[in-house]
């Protein structure tokens, strides 16, 4: 699959001097116009930098939050603008519109090395239009700034979007060092994974895991089930789980997966004792946790996280395991008295003997927000959903286009 310097001998065996549009994942959480998690900007980086080193014109797009093609302050790429150019060290055009004529001003002022980030892709409604043509429309504005083009959004790629998809119909196209590393990575865990392979999911829902379960059924081991999807799965096995969340119409999905897990030898590993509480962690409140047996919840109670022998059976399964995916907390990891499940893991995966992924979204939030350090695991992925599409066995616009082009 073409990378970068694939796509300078398409542009002439140089890049000095050429206009490359990056597509970049800069979807970063704002407190106001704070940036509380710089992480995937930092991802960004490697791509960015070696394309100004090689005397590019860097052209980064890239989108924030879900402004639905209009024009919200409250989006706006002009913090991410700032903190991109504290951590390159170099200054960092940015134009206050996305195609227009502050685009065109930056991009055509900009001299080879020289980065300019376009405002919010989204503010745009061809970017995520259904409409074929509206997007094209937008991608043919997009590619007019550009010789070439780079994906190196991993978080996006499972959209079919103008700046991922159609604008790499149109210019010659590779991908990007993040991208690269994320695709050889997810390959690893799902062509000939290294065994014992274990994979761990948490989150709110079930329905959220539908396919990623049903196809890695078939690939792994071993998988452990934490936060709130586990009670749908504990109460297929016929336990109450007082007013913990449930997933009714998803019990038969689950007993069938419990039933299949068990015809073929691949184990489902369920918490055997819950942290809960009376009700959910908030401000005005503080918080009660007991630990219960999980076939023992009581009815006035709900789960907030898996208790500490499921989180040491759950650390046990992972220090026998040479390659492990974890996706979802155990628990509510932004209160601390409900974050051991998660911190247990997140321990477990720093002390993998093999390799071990950490599958974006509220995952990698939790591993900074812990206080790990992000170099102990083997990968952090920038794209839960991107991540969780691929292990799903589903194809993903964004890195077709380019296999194809």
């Amino acid at each position: 699959m073409a990378g970068i310097d694939t796509l300078s001998a398409a542009l002439g065996n140089s890049l000095e001097g050429k206009r490359i549009l990056v597509r970049s994942d800069l979807n970063v959480p704002l407190d106001g116009t704070r940036i509380t998690d710089d992480g995937r900007i930092r991802a960004s980086l490697p791509t960015i930098e070696e394309l100004a080193r090689r005397g590019a014109v860097v052209v980064v797009a890239a989108h924030l939050g879900r402004p639905k093609g209009a024009v919200d302050p409250a989006y706006s790429l002009a913090a991410v603008a700032e903190r991109l150019a504290e951590l390159l060290g170099r200054k960092v055009a940015f134009a206050a519109d996305t195609v227009g004529p502050a685009a065109t001003a930056a991009v055509t002022a900009a001299a080879p090395g020289d980065v300019v980030l376009l405002e919010n892709v989204r503010f745009n409604p061809g970017e995520t239009s259904k409409d074929e043509a509206e997007r094209a429309a937008f991608a043919r504005e997009l590619a007019a700034l550009a010789d070439g083009f780079v994906s190196d959004g991993f978080g996006v790629v499972h959209r079919k979007q103008a700046s991922v998809y159609d604008v790499a119909r149109l210019l010659p196209s590779a991908m990007g060092n993040l991208v690269g590393s994320e695709v050889d990575v997810l390959r690893r865990l799902t062509i000939d994974p290294e065994r014992p392979y274990a994979v761990v999911l948490g989150g709110s829902k079930v329905s959220d895991k539908l396919g990623v379960i049903d196809n890695l059924l078939d690939k792994a081991d071993c998988l452990l089930i934490g936060g709130g999807m586990v009670f749908t799965f504990l109460a297929a096995r016929g336990h109450e789980v007082g007013k913990s969340l449930l997933e009714a119409d998803q019990l038969d999905t689950c007993r069938a997966y419990l039933a299949r897990a068990e015809a073929s030898g691949v184990q489902i590993l369920l918490p055997t004792d819950i942290v809960v509480d009376t009700a959910f962690p908030s401000g005005d409140r503080t918080p009660e946790p007991r630990v219960v047996p999980a076939d023992q919840i009581p009815a006035d109670s709900l789960g907030l996280d898996i208790g500490p022998e499921s989180a040491a059976a759950f650390a046990a399964a992972l220090g026998e395991a040479r390659t492990v995916f974890w996706n979802g907390p155990m628990g509510v990891f932004e209160t601390e008295e409900f974050a051991g499940g998660t911190r247990a893991v997140a321990e477990a995966l720093t002390r993998a003997p093999g390799l071990s992924v950490v599958g974006g979204g509220d995952s990698a939030a939790a591993v900074r927000q812990l206080g790990f350090d992000e170099a102990a695991f083997g990968h952090i992925s920038t794209g839960g959903g991107a991540s969780l599409e691929y292990l799903e066995g589903k194809e993903l616009p964004g890195i077709t286009v380019l296999e194809e082009s």
